[in-house]
């Protein structure tokens, strides 16, 4: 008994049955005497006897039930208030439970785990079936860990729901563990925690203005450290967009000069067709290097959300206002903000291009067309059995520029994409692939403003990786000295936040750990099917292991 029910080691076993599934336990109290609950006093006169049931953990794939004979005792002290009282068994069970210790244990980790309706069809399996909405019950009851003031303070948002409600989880950076659950990300929730907690000396924040301003007014002596992830990806997308101002250099450097577009035959007409999904398209002009300018009706209602934008920014409105009034999200006023000009914003890039479903097949079909296999049924046979899973149109028509000529000429070489040249320029050049360092020098070459470009990014990765945030200044200067606007954009950014950059670019501190678990809270959150209210989540997010 001692090693296998521990719990009930200090009682007197009296039966055992198996009836059905159940295993019921017949047991008794042994002890003398007991203290009474109101005043402590210690008593042996028996008032009446009763039994209490308790629901105890499975065992052997059937449910346990203990039905346990306690006592009724009279209190001695004659100036206490109460008269009687029941015996109580802390370790099997708490006053008034009906489930022992153990299993309330085992149900409370459960719960915390999985959640009410996944852990419920896990109690049946226990042999511990109770309903889902007791196992909320269970953990809307456990008290908020005990802990102290973290010195290291990440924070960062999570969707509650996805562009509507924002919560902040804060987490202690060098415990790893998480700290508390706030129900918005505004500065003024922010600030208010900080203000309740002193004591936090270093706070890992995204570059948002709603943290940085709570953390400043919450916690002034605090050391703000903005995350080099979040840095990093914003220079990202400053490479990007620089990127896509200069592609015609990504054609060139791919064999596509400009008077390559009037040598335009019938061969690379019926490529075009392909890669626009079997859209007739006309013939790009030679002139026609340059992405074209939309005229539809998005486009006046991007001129006149430019307008908007850029008439509240000369008012002072900061991003997330404009954002407010205009009902739109802060990557879109960012975005339209950043933009010089609003036929940046018209351009079409191209940059989310989807490859032709016959892309793989290509080299294939030259071959076998020059063989001399010219029917197109036969050839759909043919690379039906390869894994094509595209349409007989779709191969006609690739094929119908071939048999004007009489022999399949090669395609020329695809220039990179622009999501494809920003990668290479933001990866360590030892960790490239030769042929796509080859492709990159030859743009780079085409390209002064792109070289120059790789030249910042490298220097600001080498700052970033060996923690030389001292730097920062100098690098600053260098980007505002060239005509790169979106590089420049990137640095102004920087400027409104400088301080906490430059630590971020010096100390050893960041935000993975808070990445982590707003990753976690996304996984909690669909085992709750979004649907969780937030104290809820702010257990499970406090509790669980």
């Amino acid at each position: 008994m001692r090693v296998l029910f521990p719990h009930l080691a200090e009682f007197e076993i009296e039966d055992v049955r198996v009836a059905g599934s159940v295993v019921r336990i017949e047991a008794s109290t042994q002890a003398a005497a007991a203290a009474c609950p109101g005043c402590g006093v210690v008593s042996e006169r028996v008032h009446s006897r009763y039994h209490r049931q308790l629901l105890d953990a499975g065992v052997a794939g059937r449910e346990m039930l203990i039905r346990l004979r306690v006592r009724r005792l009279f209190c001695v002290n004659i100036d206490c208030a109460r008269k009687t009282f029941a015996e109580q068994v802390p370790r099997l069970a708490a006053r008034h439970a009906r489930r022992s210790t153990v299993l309330d244990r085992l149900l409370k980790a459960v719960a915390l785990a999985l959640g009410g309706r996944a852990g419920a069809r896990l109690t049946r399996r226990l042999r511990a079936a109770v309903s889902r909405m007791t196992l909320l019950r269970l953990v809307r009851a456990l008290p908020d860990p005990a802990g102290e003031t973290p010195r290291v303070l990440g924070v960062d948002d999570f969707a509650l729901r996805r562009g509507h409600r924002y919560g902040t989880v804060l987490i202690d950076i060098e415990s790893g563990r998480p700290v508390d659950v706030l129900t918005s990300r505004t500065a003024d929730t922010l600030r208010a925690w900080l203000q309740d907690h002193p004591g936090v000396e270093v706070i890992c924040r995204d570059r948002g203005g709603a943290y940085a301003e709570g953390a400043r007014t919450g916690a002034p002596d605090a050391l703000a450290v903005a995350d080099r992830w979040h840095v990093w990806n914003n220079l990202g997308g400053a490479v990007e967009r620089t990127v896509s101002r200069h592609r015609m250099h990504l054609r060139a450097a791919a064999g596509h000069d400009a008077a390559g577009n009037d040598r335009m035959d019938a061969h690379r007409a019926g490529a075009d067709i392909l890669d626009d999904c079997l859209v007739p398209q006309p013939p790009v002009p030679a002139q026609s290097v340059e992405p074209q300018v939309r005229t539809d009706r998005i486009a006046i209602r991007t001129r006149q959300r430019y307008l908007q934008v850029h008439a509240l920014l000369g008012r002072g409105l900061a991003i997330r206002a404009i954002g407010a009034r205009l009902g739109l999200a802060r990557g879109t006023v960012r975005r339209f903000a950043r933009a010089d000009t609003v036929e940046e914003l018209l351009v079409n890039h191209g940059t989310g291009r989807r490859s032709s479903l016959l892309e793989e097949f290509r080299p294939y079909l030259h071959r076998r067309f020059e063989e001399g296999v010219t029917n197109a049924a036969q050839l759909l046979v043919e690379i039906t059995h390869h894994g094509y899973r595209g349409s007989y149109e779709l191969l006609r028509d690739y094929l119908r520029p071939f048999r004007t000529t009489g022999h399949a000429t090669p395609s020329p070489p695809a220039p990179p994409t622009v999501r494809r040249v920003t990668g290479w320029i933001m990866t360590d050049p030892q960790n490239m692939d030769p042929d796509d360092q080859q492709v990159l020098d030859a743009v780079l070459a085409r390209s002064p403003a792109l070289a120059a470009l790789a030249a910042h990014v490298r220097a600001f990765a080498t700052m970033m990786c060996q923690l030389r945030g001292r730097e920062l200044e100098a690098w600053l200067a260098a980007v505002e000295a060239d005509e790169l606007p979106a590089l420049r954009s990137f640095a102004v950014g920087v400027r409104r936040d400088q301080d906490a950059v430059t630590a971020g670019l010096t100390l050893p501190w960041n935000s993975g750990p808070v990445e982590g678990h707003v990753n976690r809270i996304k996984m909690l959150k669909r085992q709750m099917f979004g649907r969780a209210n937030h104290d809820l989540l702010r257990k499970r997010v406090l509790l669980t292991d």
